[in-house]
């Protein structure tokens, strides 16, 4: 009952497990593993692609693609197959701070070659004085890891990084009872078999303790940025090149 009253504030001093830089190495690697089967289900990863990433690609011009804390780069690998399949031109730069991630992401491309998929451990600020530029800026359950400072300091990266007429949108869990519940209930009958030896169950529900609600996001966000729902229980921060030049204007 104390976990179900709490979902209507943040918890931001809860720490996913995943996080400790002290995890169990092999627990870490079977969740990055699994992360393939959950983003199946809970990112939209294909309403995603067939939204945003579809409607900017060519079979003629290569359309650059920043995937955003990519962790194991299930995402990526997902949609450059799809848009492979589909004659499509796209190439996935995927970016991560953490090294832990970055192992596990070299080691399943390695297993499972995915062309134009670049992974890299640069963060959007480097990438932003590099003066890197990307047709979608993209990120899948990282917003709820920041803090203030670090919101911010992405959002502005990511107008930097797509201003030359490009899209960002940063998808993650939005928070409440009923996200809580399904998630509970839809991980409960895997626990011991399917997701066991792994933090997706523990770490899943402690990441919707700590996600925003559409609320919270809207109040947070600087001028040209809106929120969009979508399913299952996802919110789209989303920022168009195009739409804060005429907005400016």
């Amino acid at each position: 009952m104390g976990v179900w009253r709490s979902l209507g504030t943040r918890d931001v001093a809860l720490r996913e497990l995943m996080d400790d830089p002290a995890c169990d190495a092999a627990t870490l690697a079977r969740t990055y593993e699994q992360f393939r089967l959950v983003n199946g289900v809970v990112s939209g990863a294909g309403s995603v692609y067939r939204r945003w990433i579809r409607p900017r690609l060519s079979p003629v011009w290569t359309t650059r693609l920043l995937d955003v804390g990519t962790g194991g780069a299930d995402l990526p690998r997902r949609w450059l197959r799809r848009a492979a399949a589909e004659g499509l031109r796209l190439e996935v730069t995927a970016i991560d701070p953490d090294p832990r991630a970055l192992t596990a992401a070299r080691a399943a491309l390695e297993r499972d070659p995915v062309p134009g998929l670049e992974l890299s451990a640069a963060t959007t600020s480097e990438l932003a004085r590099a003066d890197r530029h990307f047709d979608l800026v993209m990120s899948n359950h990282v917003l709820h890891h920041l803090d203030g400072r670090e919101f911010g300091a992405l959002l502005a990266d990511s107008e930097r990084l797509a201003e030359l007429g490009g899209t960002v949108v940063h998808g993650d869990i939005e928070r409440s009872r009923l996200a809580y519940a399904a998630f509970a209930a839809g991980t409960w009958p895997f626990a011991a078999n399917l997701l066991s030896g792994s933090f997706i169950r523990a770490d899943g529900l402690a990441s919707i303790r700590r996600s925003h609600t559409a609320a919270e996001l809207e109040a947070a966000l600087p001028p040209g940025w809106r929120v969009r729902r979508a399913t299952p229980s996802r919110l789209e921060v989303v920022w168009q090149a195009d739409a804060a030049g005429r907005a400016r204007g």
